[in-house]
This record gives C-alpha cells, sequence and structure tokens, in this order.
C-alpha cells in the first residue's frame, strides 16, 4: 500500500514539475506540494500570479482566464476522479484561501480563486452524480455547491501543440507520443524529468509508440556536447552500437572530439 500510494504520488509531483516548467518565464509561478497544514494536507499544484502580464503562449484547453491563485487537483490514469476528490479539493481551496488572506477575517475576493481538476480519463461516475456541463473537447464545469470546478480530461483534448503539456499525462499512446514531440521545454532540465515519466509509463506497461532508446537518442542528440565527459560516457554506453554510430555521425567533428583528451 505504501508503494501504491509513493506511486500515485511520483504521478502527482511529475504533473506538478512539468508545469513548472510550462509557466517558466511567465507571469506565474507553480508551487508543488503546498503544505496547507501542520498534518501535510497536500494541494496537488498551485498556479499563482506573481506579476502582471499575458501568458506568452497558447494556454492548454481549459486554462484560460487563470485568476490570481488556481488550485489544482490531479488525477492520473490509475485513479478515478470521484466525489472525495472534489470534497478534498474545496476543503484546501478554504484553507488555502485562509492562508494567503490578510487575515481570517479579512479573506480576499473569492474571484481572486479558480478551482481545477485535470485527469487522464473522463470521471463517468461523478459526472452522474453532480451537475455537468460540457463546455469544449475535454473540459467540462462542474458544480460543486456554490463552487464551479473546471475539470480537464487530458485523454479528451484535441491533439493540438497547445495541449502538449497535458496530453503526457493522458496515458493515451498517441496523445503522449504527440505530446512529447509538440512540446517545447523551458528548461535544460526537464528533460531528465520526461525520461522520468516515460520511465514510469513502461514500468506500467502502458505501451508507448516510443521506446526508452528512441527517447535516449534523441535527448543525447539535442543536449550531447553539453554534457561532461563522464555524461557523454555514460550517454553512449546506454545506446545500441548502432544508435551510438547514428549519433555520433550526426554530430559536428568539434562536438564529437569535446572533451576528449587531446592524445
Amino acid at each position: 500500500m505504501a508503494a501504491d500510494r509513493d506511486a500515485l504520488r511520483d504521478w502527482h509531483r511529475l504533473f506538478g514539475l512539468l508545469l513548472t516548467d510550462f509557466f517558466t518565464g511567465s507571469p506565474f509561478i507553480v508551487e508543488v506540494e503546498r503544505d496547507l497544514s501542520e498534518q501535510q494536507q497536500l494541494l496537488d499544484v498551485v498556479i499563482v500570479r506573481r506579476v502582471r502580464g499575458r501568458f506568452a503562449s497558447r494556454l492548454p484547453d481549459g486554462l484560460e482566464g487563470l485568476a490570481a491563485h488556481n488550485l489544482i487537483t490531479f488525477k492520473s490514469h490509475r485513479e478515478a476522479l470521484d466525489d472525495w476528490a472534489m470534497k478534498e479539493l474545496v476543503g484546501h481551496h478554504v484553507a488555502y484561501r485562509k492562508l494567503v488572506s490578510p487575515s481570517p477575517s479579512t479573506l480576499l475576493p473569492e474571484h481572486r480563486f479558480r478551482l481545477y481538476a485535470v485527469c487522464a480519463r473522463f470521471p463517468h461516475n461523478l459526472s452522474g452524480q453532480v451537475p455537468w456541463q460540457k463546455q469544449q473537447a475535454g473540459v467540462y464545469d462542474c458544480c460543486w455547491g456554490t463552487d464551479v470546478v473546471r475539470v480537464v480530461v487530458a485523454g479528451e483534448l484535441p491533439r493540438e501543440a497547445h495541449n502538449a503539456p497535458l496530453h503526457l499525462f493522458s496515458a493515451s499512446p498517441e496523445l503522449v507520443g504527440f505530446g512529447r514531440g509538440a512540446y517545447r521545454q523551458r528548461s535544460e532540465r526537464t528533460s531528465r524529468l520526461l525520461l522520468q515519466l516515460f520511465e514510469r509509463y513502461q514500468g506500467e506497461d502502458v505501451v508507448m509508440p516510443f521506446t526508452m532508446e528512441d527517447f535516449d537518442r534523441w535527448y543525447f542528440k539535442e543536449h550531447f556536447a553539453k554534457l561532461t565527459p563522464e555524461e557523454q560516457r555514460e550517454a553512449l554506453e546506454r545506446l545500441s552500437p548502432e544508435r551510438r554510430r547514428e549519433l555520433l555521425q550526426a554530430l559536428p567533428a568539434e562536438e564529437r572530439l569535446e572533451g576528449l583528451p587531446a592524445e
């Protein structure tokens, strides 16, 4: 059970870290697993506006119109978005609003907060229990009491580049493959994050239209010259002889020689 919980938490962390990269250099910052109490009531992700300005590129479907504080619960392909998840999200909203307001008696205005639920697959049970309205492909509004929770189903989003960050968490082989090619990372370190994501899919026997060797070949072709000599050797050892030759032949001569001893 503990191992299962850790595995699920890894999915949530990967989701939050990918969003951290996606919002790099924008008016927003992303905080992963924000601790809302001494008992570690963890909110999956909160996207906070830090300065004025517009996001430079197009946001994924369903995330348009971000407020100052955007609270997100995430459910991977191994979890269901159910009524308890919605109750937790609303509870986190109450605690978080108190936390960031001047005082419990002087709360920030309600319009400065928005609630989101991102899930890999459509929540059939939940959609039949509460008022539910489809806004567009993969995007729904769920009425929960007086709150409206925007639900984004990653596996239903159109196959378009701006949806790539969420496609990566859809567990659909076709969409994950498309997301891998379409996502434009903001940080060099995100390549390793993507590697962890793909390794986790393969570890759960989710058949993807690419292999880890495909990823290695792409990653090292893009970043080989920036690796240390030790990292370059490790990189080459991970590839088959054919892929190793292919990688080296694709590199300019000066990059192939960079970091090697003079002899």
